[in-house]
């Protein structure tokens, strides 16, 4: 497994993209810091770059490095038990094609731990968004990812048979008076 997590960050640090399972469903991603990274991503998906893509941290200390962390939201993370994303305002430090026209990002810190441990060791966010050509069905697992995918990104990580929650995250937005709004449960 250590030489997997080699060839990733060595692919990741490249600029490349990557097929990678997370906590929820196999994500195609790349470095969150890299525009030009971040603009394969909505190539591969034929997404609409006006839709935003979900990022992943390693731990709430990554998460300070790109927002700001109230209290509420420290709190509200630490007692989460299942994969939760955070729509944060002022986001720094990360591509602008990963901030949404209102000045927002979607951040969630995984708990899966090879997803975990990739973040950890390459240092960075990682961009998280499905497998799947948009407007597709998300597959749910490995077998059902389309081959147009496949051989689109850069790398595909070893692990097929690595499987998350295959459920999507829940999504709350932090308002500006703090308080937490749930957009998806």
């Amino acid at each position: 497994m250590n030489e997997e997590f080699k060839k990733v960050v060595l692919f990741l640090n490249k600029g490349n993209t990557l097929l990678y399972p997370t906590d929820t469903v196999w994500g195609i991603g790349c470095d969150a810091t890299d525009n030009n990274a971040v603009q394969r991503i909505f190539e591969i998906k034929k997404r609409p770059s006006s839709k935003s893509l979900i990022l992943l941290v390693d731990s709430i200390e990554m998460l300070q490095d790109y927002v700001k962390i109230t209290n509420e939201i420290h709190d509200f993370l630490a007692n989460s038990t299942r994969p939760t994303t955070v729509i944060y305002t002022q986001p720094k430090g990360i591509a602008k094609n990963c901030i949404a026209d209102d000045n927002t990002v979607a951040i969630r810190i995984v708990k899966d731990e090879f997803c975990q441990e990739l973040i950890r060791r390459f240092g960075r966010p990682l961009v998280s968004t499905s497998a799947n050509i948009s407007g597709e069905p998300t597959p749910q697992s490995f077998q059902e990812i389309d081959k147009a995918i496949l051989e689109s990104v850069d790398y595909v990580v070893n692990l097929p048979n690595h499987s998350g929650s295959q459920l999507p995250s829940k999504i709350v937005k932090v308002l500006p008076s703090g308080e937490i709004e749930v957009l998806r449960a």
